[in-house]
């Protein structure tokens, strides 16, 4: 669960903040203060992973705020003002959301969080205790190693999962595929493509190339994918 604490002066841009974080099942609201002052309090005193802090406040400003903040917690800026965007991002924040905030923009930094969360504590190929998955295709249980998957393709209720020697068609959706792999191996990039991190050979602004039987096949990359997608790769850059 990611322990989110609200900080926001203004009352009903909390109460969103408050339902959309209702909507989310891996989120905990463990506090809601209207200011950086309570805020520093709540945080001495209470377990936080992520602030969702407002910047123009009374006292302190939710930048300075963070500047000052001894405690190592993951912040996504909510607020009014585009102009603090650089700033903001200069202090590491996860995210920056406009007000007013859609629950689609919402959502998509709370899976920059999970993705950085996932990062931080060190997952790695090497952790992942179950390096297979089975899936029924032609009447049978089909065993597949993650490390021969190149990527998986959604063709409507059926998905074919591309790997290194042949292709498996099996009769299930992209969702309920997605959620039994291993996020520190795959990633979705499209609402039809799932790619396995080791099989990238490049990257533009808007496709991945994979190696597919010795020939590069690109990949689009969905523009409701791709800032996670970014954030990931940006995590890995050098």
């Amino acid at each position: 669960m990611i322990k989110t604490l609200i900080v926001d002066d203004e009352p009903l841009a909390g109460e969103i903040l408050e339902t959309y974080i209702s909507q989310v099942p891996s989120m905990e609201l463990v506090g809601r203060c209207y200011n950086a002052i309570e805020a520093n309090e709540f945080i001495n005193n209470n377990e936080v992973d992520l602030l969702l802090l407002d910047i123009e406040m009374p006292q302190l400003n939710g930048i300075d705020f963070i500047k000052n903040l001894n405690i190592s917690v993951q912040v996504i800026f909510t607020t009014a003002y585009p102009e603090f965007a650089l700033e903001g991002f200069n202090v590491n924040a996860v995210d920056y959301l406009l007000k007013p905030i859609s629950f689609d923009r919402f959502l998509k930094a709370i899976n920059k969080v999970k993705v950085k969360s996932k990062l931080n504590s060190g997952s790695n190929i090497a952790e992942v205790d179950i390096d297979y998955i089975f899936v029924k295709a032609d009447k049978k249980l089909v065993k597949i190693l993650y490390s021969d998957i190149i990527y998986v393709e959604g063709m409507k209720d059926y998905v074919i999962i591309k790997t290194e020697s042949t292709r498996v068609i099996t009769l299930q959706t992209m969702m309920s595929l997605e959620k039994k792999l291993p996020p520190e191996l795959f990633v979705r990039i499209h609402r039809s493509y799932i790619v396995n991190f080791n099989k990238l050979h490049a990257i533009t602004s808007s496709e991945v190339e994979v190696i597919e039987k010795n020939q590069i096949k690109a990949l689009p990359i969905g523009k409701n994918y791709k800032e996670v997608f970014d954030a990931v790769i940006e995590s890995k850059r050098l």
